[in-house]
């Protein structure tokens, strides 16, 4: 696990060749000044839930995040965040995943969509 993973206690909770779903309770560190959860932390949860997803379906190479687009549609303050990953696009060298971020009570609090560019490990 990364640090961030660690930091925010990103857990995942569902993970096969076709989608990876992780959640996250909200606290103090994912929130922005007015006490929502910041914009940003939609933003980690879409590249980490794509990551994870890509990830699963490689060996000897690794996606890394090249474009993140989210779009906030709720404010949300406490709860938690279930982000889920759809493949879109597997290729040689680049993935694409459709992220959906929903609270505890299915209410959809961002959609995004990652773009990871595929490389060899060294």
């Amino acid at each position: 696990m990364t640090n961030l993973i660690k930091l925010f206690g990103i857990e995942v909770v569902d993970l096969n060749t076709e989608s990876a779903t992780i959640r996250m309770e909200i606290d103090e560190k994912s929130h922005q000044p007015y006490g929502y959860v910041h914009g940003g932390m939609n933003a980690v949860l879409v590249e980490t839930a794509a990551s994870i997803g890509a990830n699963h379906n490689l060996e000897g190479r690794v996606a890394m995040g090249l474009e993140v687009n989210v779009n906030h549609l709720r404010a949300k303050k406490t709860g938690t965040l279930i982000a889920k990953a759809t493949k879109v696009h597997l290729g040689r060298s680049t993935a694409v995943y459709s992220v959906d971020i929903f609270d505890e009570q299915n209410k959809h609090i961002a959609a995004g969509r990652c773009t990871m560019q595929i490389i060899e490990m060294k």
